[in-house]
Formats: structure tokens, C-alpha cells, sequence
């Protein structure tokens, strides 16, 4: 598998298929990251898809080539909150009275929102690791290499998530 680096490098040279590859690499990723400031799915996919732009045009800004995880993500959300102020600014009550069904717009029922909302509630760090291994579906080590941190510090923090969202959730049949 092509690291980061190769492919940064490779997209830098004008390798357009190269930052393609960084797309598919790091889309779900920066879309979990999106999704976790803006808590709405379609939203969030409308923020990736623009870190992903402004990745491509500051990719030569990027110092450390084999940090284009990281930094990605750091955009993702900085994107999300961006649109997240613009959503708050323009949201009326007569719009929010306008809202069809949530059965058919793709809401989440009561049980996911509980879900949702208990890893929401969780610490930034383990919250980022619930997201990345099980909205994301990452491999600890690419949690690791993606956040920068220790294996162990990850399955550190997955386990005290587990144990956080077990005593929230205690009621909660899913």
C-alpha cells in the first residue's frame, strides 16, 4: 500500500489519480469527523468534500507530507464548524416548522440518537477513537496513526468509551 507521503508527493508532482487515492483513503474519515461537529450526515458530506478542495489547493503548505491524515481531518472540521455558524445564522422557525417526516428524511430513531448522543458526550479523544473504529471502521493502528497517538493510548481510550457509553446506556436496549 502507498504511504501518505508517497502519494502527497506524487500529487504535489501533478499526479492528479495520486490525491484521488488520498480521497478514497480518508472520505468516510473526514466525513465521521464532519459528522461529529455538525451531527447531520448530508452536512457533513458537504464539509469533507470541501476540506478536500482547500487540502488540494494548500497541499503544498502541508510541512509533514506523512501527516496529511491528521491535518485532513483538522480542516474537515474546521470546515464543519464554519458551516455549522452559517446553518445557525440562517435557520428560521418558519423553516424548522417546514421539516417533513423524520422517518423519511433519514433521522435517526430514538435508540440511535441516545447512541449518538452518548458518543457525543464523550471525551474529545475517546470520541474521535468510538468515531474513527466504529462509525469509520479503522483498525486501531490506523486510529493511532491518524490521531497521532500510541496503539495502546487508543485501545486505552476505546476502553474507557466502552465503559462510559455502558453506564449512559444501561437502559437502553440495542
Amino acid at each position: 500500500m502507498t504511504s501518505d507521503a508517497e502519494l502527497v508527493r506524487a500529487a504535489l508532482a501533478g499526479d492528479r489519480e495520486a490525491f484521488a487515492a488520498l480521497v478514497r483513503r480518508y472520505r468516510r474519515t473526514a466525513c465521521a469527523a464532519a459528522a461529529q461537529v455538525l451531527g447531520d450526515r448530508h452536512a457533513a458530506q458537504d464539509a469533507a468534500q470541501e476540506a478536500f478542495l482547500a487540502a488540494y489547493r494548500k497541499l503544498g503548505t502541508l510541512r509533514k507530507p506523512s501527516a496529511f491524515g491528521p491535518w485532513l481531518l483538522k480542516i474537515a472540521r474546521r470546515r464543519a464548524t464554519d458551516m455549522g455558524r452559517q446553518t445557525r445564522a440562517t435557520v428560521s422557525l418558519a423553516s424548522q416548522a417546514d421539516t417533513p417526516d423524520p422517518r423519511s428524511d433519514g433521522r435517526l430513531d430514538e435508540t440511535s440518537r441516545r447512541l449518538l448522543s452518548a458518543v457525543m458526550g464523550l471525551p474529545r479523544q475517546e470520541r474521535v477513537a468510538v468515531m474513527l473504529k466504529y462509525f469509520d471502521g479503522r483498525a486501531n493502528q490506523e486510529i493511532a496513526d491518524i490521531t497521532g497517538r500510541a496503539v495502546g493510548t487508543v485501545s486505552k481510550q476505546l476502553t474507557r468509551a466502552h465503559e462510559r457509553l455502558r453506564r449512559r446506556l444501561k437502559d437502553v436496549e440495542l
